[in-house]
């Protein structure tokens, strides 16, 4: 946690310091635990990337990827491969890799890390094509790139170049229309089930997107494209409980990076870095200045953006967990020389994180591209009565109730309490004053905390004794239902106890919340009523 707040306020991926968590805790560091299980951190790492891309596109504002969906995916794919065939060339010429590892190092390190785009691009403030294309791109790449390298690290070369490029064509095909499907059917499901508990929102939510990933992979297709694309839908749909549900996949995010890169801090040895730190830096600065930048303006040419976006695009490439997890393909496939490429891997991403993602905001400003930062959203949530100090009724109007043909105002009921919504025949209104309650009807009744008994007291006498209660000595006490001599009236049940206890079906509370302090208990206004 505290890690997190460190990079909040010091403008660095946090991924910095959770490796430096790791390799603290790792061979070299405090601790001295040996940890070198790559296939372990391979799965790992694959769940929390899920994760990721599962929240990234839940964030992804679909009026800012929509215009720029066809320039990220031209970077996310023929950006990838110019930028993998030039890096591969420095490694194998600069450094004298075979081309085999050259090839495994170019791939590993061509996709751009969606946490950490993520986490730097919303808090730079930049026009939203910039960040629709960069947010997309990041989200988009892992797809292709995971395929490069699994193809890299198989035993044997490979033969024929256009049948892996007609294979990545097809799994990505089938990811997208996989997420697209999942992300559609999941949105409308939770739209129109009603589940009994808003906590459970969140966790459909994920649970969808997590099916995506597995569905997208079970078929033969780009898990990581599917997951991403169905939680854009998800996270675009208006699905109810946003707020709550945006948080917990945020939660779910920083855990995921938290626990990812530690590990990965694990894994490395330290002193092992030493040897490979100038290759590293070598293949880094051919990557950062030479094939990202040549990736980007190659790839958007046929797109109507400023060079000078175009640059800063190059400049926030950044890398992050993603190539590191990458380099554990290799590893647990047996390929010759993958040690030295997983380190020459963490160690670029490393030092070349640590020069990008803190200069972003000064190169934005330089080429004058930053903008003015858009207000918020609002956190808007469906009922937040803790805060407000107040209850939500739900009341069911029974088929023999004497409630049927009394109008809203004729409730009479305290001040301080109000019909918000009527339910009648699976349509919703507000009433007004002169709405006449039916049968079967469902009222939404808000009450503030010292009225909230008077409330549901006087709806439990209406219900027996019409608009005439008062008169008629239905008060709605403990009287009204369940008491010896007074069976209740019919369509209620009779309760087993105190007659508080009897509206467990007819009056409902959503919520209970803590009592009001003695300086609240006051005359309540029009304004707080509303």
């Amino acid at each position: 946690m505290a890690a997190v707040r460190i990079s909040s306020r010091s403008g660095l991926p946090s991924l910095l310091l959770y490796l430096g968590i790791g390799i603290a805790l790792g061979q070299d560091g405090i601790f001295d635990v040996k940890f070198d299980n790559a296939e372990l951190t391979q799965v790992i790492g694959y769940a929390a990337l899920v994760v990721i891309l599962a929240e990234g596109g839940l964030g992804a504002k679909w009026k800012e990827v929509r215009p720029v969906l066809p320039a990220a995916a031209v970077v996310s794919t023929v950006g990838v491969g110019i930028s993998v065939g030039i890096t591969a060339a420095a490694a194998h010429y600069l450094v004298g890799l075979d081309w085999r590892q050259a090839l495994i190092i170019g791939a590993v390190v061509s996709s751009t890390d969606a946490a950490a785009v993520f986490s730097v691009l919303r808090r730079v403030p930049l026009p939203s094509r910039i960040t629709g294309v960069l947010e997309a791109e990041s989200g988009f790449n892992d797809a292709p790139v995971v395929i490069l390298v699994v193809a890299f690290s198989a035993v044997g070369p490979v033969e024929h170049w256009y049948l892996l490029i007609g294979e990545i064509a097809l799994e990505l095909a089938i990811g997208a229309a996989i997420g697209i499907t999942v992300g559609w059917l999941g949105s409308l499901g939770l739209r129109h089930v009603a589940l009994p508990a808003s906590g459970l929102y969140p966790i459909a939510v994920m649970a969808i997107a997590v099916m995506a990933y597995a569905a997208g992979a079970m078929a033969h297709g780009s898990g990581f494209l599917a997951v991403y694309l169905a939680a854009m839908i998800l996270g675009n749909s208006k699905l109810p409980h946003w707020p709550a549900t945006r948080g917990f996949a945020d939660g779910l995010g920083w855990l995921a990076q938290i626990g990812m890169f530690v590990l990965l801090g694990l894994l490395v040895t330290p002193h092992d870095l030493v040897d490979d730190f100038w290759p590293a830096i070598v293949v880094g600065l051919v990557l950062t200045m030479v094939a990202r930048p040549l990736s980007v303006f190659l790839s958007l040419a046929p797109f109507r953006l400023p060079a000078r976006e175009k640059v800063l695009m190059s400049w926030a490439g950044l890398r992050g967990a993603v190539p590191i997890i990458l380099a554990t393909i290799p590893m647990v496939s047996g390929v010759e020389g993958s040690t030295r490429i997983f380190n020459i891997v963490f160690v670029l991403v490393i030092v070349y994180t640590l020069i990008q993602g803190p200069t972003l905001p000064w190169v934005a400003d330089k080429l004058k591209i930053a903008d003015e930062p858009e207000p918020d959203d609002l956190g808007i949530e469906s009922a937040p009565l803790e805060r407000l100090r107040g209850h939500l009724l739900s009341v069911g109007i029974p088929a023999k109730s004497k409630m049927h043909g009394v109008e809203v105002g004729e409730l009479r009921l305290p001040a301080g309490a109000a019909v918000t919504l009527v339910v009648r025949e699976e349509e919703s209104f507000v009433p007004s004053p002169t709405t006449v309650l039916r049968r079967g009807d469902e009222l939404l009744v808000v009450a503030t905390d010292p009225v909230r008994d008077k409330a549901e007291a006087r709806l439990r006498a209406v219900g027996e004794g019409g608009k005439l209660a008062g008169w008629l000595g239905t008060s709605g006490g403990s009287g009204v239902s369940g008491t010896p001599g007074n069976p209740g009236p019919p369509g209620i049940p009779k309760a087993s106890g105190t007659g508080g206890s009897a509206v467990r079906q007819a009056v409902k509370p959503v919520r209970p919340v803590k009592k009001l302090g003695p300086a609240d208990d006051a005359p309540t206004t029009n304004a707080r009523r509303s």
